[in-house]
């Protein structure tokens, strides 16, 4: 068997478990309705919550800085590719996130591996929830400390592995703020109290969190009123743009920056996406509108799927998880929703646990009431069709 056959018999066996992928082309700018693959579709799949990545403000800031320092930041920060842009950035998420510091990664993934990767030693033990993103559990396996899992936002069970790991030097509790597949927030405010109890560590993953929960948009930290020791999180989602970074205090902010080989030996983002995130950072702090009209999105679509009779995780966030069970009847349902023009991907193993199938619909400020009530409506036929609902 050569090598490409030996590819081939795996793909198969990932196409008979109904789990083959393939790529979709987007040929318009991000907004509810989109050109995918030549066919219009109204999009619920999109993190672009706040529909930011399509503002003018922040195409016009990108496009003046684009004319002054060009297309690429042509090499890593510690290099070439440090401007008076990644640091004016830097400084504008450390006062919006009310931390002393923050650091620029190229994206929200590489923070994570490189926190991760480089913060806990030998000795020490990550206590990290079920359902964390892909990102920390890659950081973790990269961590010369231990990793224990905790069931998911259980602070029973968190209490319990505090208890069990007390012989470890050092325990840092990691867990994403907003999850990403179940829609669910984290109690970050109890999830402080145990570490302060058992002298542990807080790391959070605010990527989903940032631009939606709290008063001024500022995240999980803000929506329970604490402020853990790191907090890490992405430009990609509703901050609309590009990249990644950590949040903390000065110390740990030059440990990472000469530790972290995933902000050492990366290429830094462009500075015009810096000033594009720039801009939309001022947006998110001064106008609460959007989100309060993201909110209101969020409530009318959960309420009109349970009445339906969906199962429908999560807390009232933008991520809404409509459990669908099988695999294959997931991909069937989300092929139905795409002939009636509505894109919203069949999400399976091994990014969900197996029997946890679903249809991850996302909302944004920009989708209109007559897109949202269509989305329902075919949910409701399919679902007949499908006899999965009554």
């Amino acid at each position: 068997m050569n090598f490409d056959e030996w590819l081939d018999m795996r793909l198969d066996r990932t196409k008979k478990a109904g789990l083959y992928r393939k790529l979709r082309t987007m040929n318009t700018a991000p907004k509810p309705e989109m050109s995918i693959n030549g066919q219009k579709q109204i999009v619920f799949s999109s993190n672009n919550y706040l529909g930011l990545a399509n503002n003018k403000q922040l195409i016009y800031a990108a496009e003046t800085i684009l004319h002054e320092f060009g297309a690429g930041s042509s090499g890593s920060r510690l290099t070439t590719g440090n401007t008076k842009w990644h640091e004016k950035l830097e400084e504008r998420i450390a006062s919006f996130k009310q931390t002393e510091a923050a650091l620029l990664f190229s994206c929200g993934y590489l923070a994570n591996v490189g926190v991760l990767s480089s913060l806990p030693e030998k000795g020490d033990v990550l206590l990290s929830d079920q359902l964390n993103h892909a990102s920390i559990i890659d950081g973790c396996r990269l961590s010369k400390a231990d990793t224990v899992i905790y069931k998911h936002i259980d602070m029973i069970d968190l209490e319990e592995k505090l208890i069990e790991t007390e012989s470890y030097h050092r325990r840092f509790i990691v867990t994403d703020g907003v999850f990403s597949m179940d829609g669910t927030i984290a109690p970050l405010d109890k999830i402080m109290s145990l570490a302060k109890r058992y002298h542990a560590y807080v790391i959070v993953d605010d990527a989903h969190a940032t631009g939606v929960l709290g008063e001024n948009g500022r995240g999980t930290s803000e929506f329970f009123g604490v402020l853990p020791d790191v907090v890490i999180g992405t430009l990609s989602k509703a901050i609309g743009t590009e990249g990644g970074y950590v949040s903390g205090s000065h110390v740990l902010i030059d440990f990472l920056l000469n530790n972290a080989r995933t902000f050492i030996f990366q290429t830094a983002i462009p500075p015009s996406s810096c000033a594009a995130s720039y801009a939309a950072l001022e947006l998110i702090e001064h106008s609460k509108e959007k989100r309060k009209q993201l909110l209101l999105n969020v409530k009318k679509i959960k309420a009109g799927l349970v009445k339906m009779g969906y199962t429908v995780k999560g807390h009232d966030t933008p991520i809404i998880p409509v459990i669908m069970g099988d695999a294959q009847k997931s991909v069937i349902f989300a092929k139905k929703l795409q002939e009636k023009r509505i894109y919203a991907p069949a999400i399976r193993p091994p990014t969900v646990a197996i029997g946890e199938s679903r249809i991850r619909l996302t909302v944004t400020t920009s989708h209109r009431p007559k897109e949202i009530d269509y989305m329902l409506e075919s949910f409701n036929l399919i679902g007949k069709e499908l006899n999965m609902i009554k």
